[in-house]
C-alpha cells in the first residue's frame, strides 16, 4: 500500500516529539499530514438537584481554551515544515473519543501514535479501539525507548498465515520496501496444507520479493515460551527497528480477559509496532 495520507494523533498535554516524528515520516513518504490534537474532557460533576457544577463548567472552558492555544502552536510549527498538512482539534469525552478517532482514521493510510500520546493510558486505549478496531486503517504505535525513525532499515514481520498477518504485510509494503532486510518470523510453524504450506514462510517471502522487498525467513522454536516473548526477543537479536504484525487472531473478549499476543506487544514492546486488523 502506498502511504499518501498520515493521521497523527497528538495529546494536548505534550506533543512536540510526536509531531516532529510525524513531520519526518511524512517527508520520507511525500505524504499529507492530518494532525489531530485531542483533549479528553473532565467528566461532569453533578451538584444538588441534578444540576451541573459551575466548577466543572469553568474547568471545561479552561480545557477548551488550552486546546485552542495548543492548536495554534501546532499550526505555527507545521507552517514552517514545508509539508502538506491540515490541523484539527478535538475536545471530547472518554466514552466518545474512539468514535471521533475512527471517523478520521477512515481517510488515512496509517495512524501514527508517538511515544507522548502512547504514554497517556486513557488516550492510548481510545486510539487503539477507534483506529485499529473500528476502522480498516493500520496503526503505527511507538512505546519504545527512542523516537520513531522515518524509515526502518531492519523490520521483523510476524507471520502465521492468518488474514490479519497478510493484511499487515500488504498495508506495510511501503515500509517493507524501504528496509535493507525484512525478517519473516514464524514461531513453531507447522508445515501443512491450508496453513503454512509445505515450506512455512516460502509463499509470503516470494510475494514480498516480487514487490522488491529483501526477505529472510526465520523459523523460531518457542521452547515453551509465549509467542509475544519470542517475537520481541528475536526483534532484539536481529536489531529490528520495527515490528509488523496482524492484530487479534481470535475474539477480542478472549484477548481482553486473557491478554494475548496483540495486547502484550502493545504494552511490552520496546520498539515501534505496525498493526493491522
Amino acid at each position: 500500500m502506498t502511504i499518501r495520507t498520515v493521521l497523527s494523533i497528538l495529546s494536548v498535554n505534550q506533543f512536540e516529539e510526536d509531531l516532529k516524528a510525524a513531520i519526518d515520516f511524512c517527508r520520507a513518504h511525500s505524504a499529507h499530514l492530518n494532525a489531530v490534537v485531542i483533549a479528553l474532557g473532565t467528566p461532569p460533576m453533578i451538584g444538588g438537584y441534578n444540576t451541573v457544577s459551575s466548577v466543572w463548567i469553568d474547568e471545561r472552558q479552561r480545557e477548551i481554551d488550552a486546546l485552542s492555544e495548543k492548536t495554534d502552536e501546532l499550526k505555527t510549527i507545521l507552517g514552517r515544515s514545508e509539508i502538506s498538512y491540515e490541523v484539527q482539534d478535538v475536545y471530547t469525552e472518554f466514552a466518545w473519543a474512539d468514535e471521533d478517532i475512527a471517523e478520521r482514521a477512515l481517510y488515512a493510510d496509517v495512524v501514527l501514535v508517538g511515544r507522548q500520546a502512547a504514554r497517556d493510558e486513557q488516550l492510548r486505549r481510545r486510539i487503539i479501539d477507534g483506529a485499529l478496531f473500528q476502522s480498516p486503517t493500520p496503526i503505527l504505535i511507538n512505546r519504545g525507548t527512542r523516537a520513531m525513525n522515518a524509515a526502518s532499515r531492519s523490520v521483523l514481520l510476524a507471520w502465521d498465515s492468518s488474514d490479519e498477518a497478510a493484511r499487515a504485510a500488504r498495508q506495510s509494503l511501503d515500509l517493507l520496501k524501504q528496509a535493507d532486510i525484512v525478517y519473516v518470523t514464524m514461531v513453531d510453524p507447522v508445515a501443512r496444507m491450508r496453513a503454512n504450506g509445505e515450506e512455512p514462510g516460502a509463499d509470503i517471502a516470494a510475494y514480498l520479493a516480487r514487490h522488491g522487498v529483501k526477505v529472510q525467513v526465520d523459523r523460531i522454536a518457542s521452547g515453551g515460551r509465549q509467542a509475544d516473548e519470542v517475537l520481541r526477543q528475536h526483534a532484539v537479536d536481529v536489531s529490528a527497528e520495527l515490528i509488523v504484525m496482524g492484530a487479534y487472531n481470535h475474539p477480542r473478549w478472549r484477548q481482553t480477559i486473557f491478554g494475548g499476543v496483540t495486547r502484550s506487544m502493545i504494552e511490552e514492546s520496546k520498539m515501534p509496532v505496525f498493526m493491522a486488523h
